[in-house]
């Protein structure tokens, strides 16, 4: 593992791996805070809201336990759900109002402007050999940016197939392991009555996840780098059979009708009521799959994508392994208290948020009990032992604009309003990333 992370270290940096989450947090006004009757106030902004999202109840604990035990130092928190986070970090890091702490995703096209800006502090000069120490294997290489440190790690992500295993039974269906396989547990899955495939396009990310793995398992995890690179690369035969794949599901009912009109919280209430037999989503649903109000509890397998037999990725090559992590805002008036608390709340959010199956561990677990951990985690787990390169989501690679456009065309894609010839001309148009490999 250790040997692993190190390998992948500034490909995880690079891309920004983390996150998406998917879930978000609600409104306030920022701004680096000063005193008040004698305390210091930090503000802190974070997207984990929604009963889906572990962090969402583990982040108001943790920031409870600190003020109590920091009477001088008091945190306020405020979480914004969905997309309308990034917008609100954007406009008040523009307005000179962001708060003293604030929820990153990565070091792809979400941070990488607000650094080279400046509008993030360097925290290097902060961190103690024993914070280095306490951090999992290959973190500290992992969130180290041409020899600087802005975050310190949380958790980390990556994304699988969700099966039921109990509808493929009945539909007595194979779990898939290649992209015919997928076809024919399609068939028959819609032939037993099931919906054979959950997507929350409605927020477009999670059609999103489904395009960026099938390219990625067609074309190769080096291609796609080349191609974020050199954007005209999309214009190749490989992506045009990745689309035509996308479309191809899509076209022979691999996902639900309402896919349009399903929200990413509603899809997972759609699986895990036991309303489709797929889901390809990140380690961090595994939480609401092993709740004890789910209807799927104990009946759901994690597996790798299937990969094709045409194409040239492989089922090691991973979709995420993103290092998310809160950064600190250049103007708070307080940057030794907002790196103790950062320190603090990272270390924290890490460590519960794995044995609450939030993360895969960017922490050292050896002194936590981990036997209440579900066989999801445990699987996830296992599955990001075998990576032998991520990828980071796209939409935190990709230029902002970019991303968006991304997002429009998959959705597009899904619905037959374009051909996949089509698709991958657009997708030509895009910005090309920068990567410093």
């Amino acid at each position: 593992m250790k040997a692993l992370l190190k390998k992948s270290a500034s490909l995880i940096l690079t891309l920004g791996i983390v996150s998406s989450l998917a879930a978000c947090s609600s409104g306030s006004s920022g701004g680096a805070q000063g005193e008040s009757n004698g305390k210091i106030k930090l503000t802190l902004w974070d997207q984990s809201v929604g009963n889906t999202d572990p962090s969402a109840k583990l982040l108001p604990e943790i920031v409870e336990k600190w003020n109590s035990e920091h009477p001088d130092i008091q945190v306020e928190r405020t979480g914004t759900t969905g997309e309308q986070y990034k917008t609100k970090v954007k406009t008040s890091i523009a307005a000179g109002e962001a708060p003293d702490l604030f929820y990153g995703m990565g070091g792809g096209s979400f941070m990488q402007p607000y650094i080279k800006s400046g509008n993030v502090l360097e925290i290097s000069s902060y961190l103690t050999d024993d914070i280095k120490e306490r951090m999992g294997p290959g973190m500290a290489e992992a969130i180290n940016m041409d020899g600087k440190i802005y975050t310190l790690p949380v958790y980390t992500h990556i994304a699988n197939l969700y099966v039921n295993t109990e509808l493929f039974e009945q539909a007595g269906a194979k779990i898939p392991t290649t992209y015919n396989e997928l076809l024919d547990a399609v068939t028959k899955l819609k032939a037993a009555g099931i919906t054979p495939a959950v997507i929350g396009e409605k927020d477009r990310w999670p059609g999103m996840y489904w395009y960026d793995i099938i390219a990625m398992r067609q074309a190769g995890n080096a291609a796609v780098m080349e191609a974020f690179k050199d954007p005209s690369k999309w214009d190749s035969p490989d992506f045009v059979a990745a689309a035509t794949k996308m479309q191809q599901l899509a076209q022979a009912g691999a996902f639900n009708s309402s896919m349009f009109s399903m929200s990413y919280d509603e899809m997972l209430g759609a699986f895990n009521a036991g309303n489709g037999a797929m889901m390809f989503q990140a380690n961090w649903v595994n939480a609401g799959i092993e709740d004890p109000s789910s209807a799927v509890k104990g009946k759901v397998k994690v597996i790798p994508f299937p990969v094709f037999e045409d194409g040239k990725g492989t089922n090691t090559e991973i979709f995420g392994g993103a290092v998310d992590g809160f950064y600190i805002n250049q103007n708070t008036k307080h940057p030794k208290e907002a790196v103790e608390f950062l320190m603090y709340l990272s270390e924290q959010l890490g460590t519960q948020g794995f044995l609450a199956g939030a993360g895969l561990p960017s922490w050292k677990t050896d002194a936590l009990d981990t036997s209440s951990l579900s066989s999801l985690d445990l699987s996830a787990a296992d599955i990001m032992k075998t990576a032998t390169s991520f990828i980071a989501w796209w939409d935190n690679i990709l230029p902002a604009e970019s991303a968006e456009a991304h997002k429009n065309l998959i959705a597009q894609l899904l619905a037959g309003d374009v051909t996949p010839e089509e698709f991958c001309k657009q997708m030509a148009q895009l910005k090309p990333t920068e990567l410093s490999l």
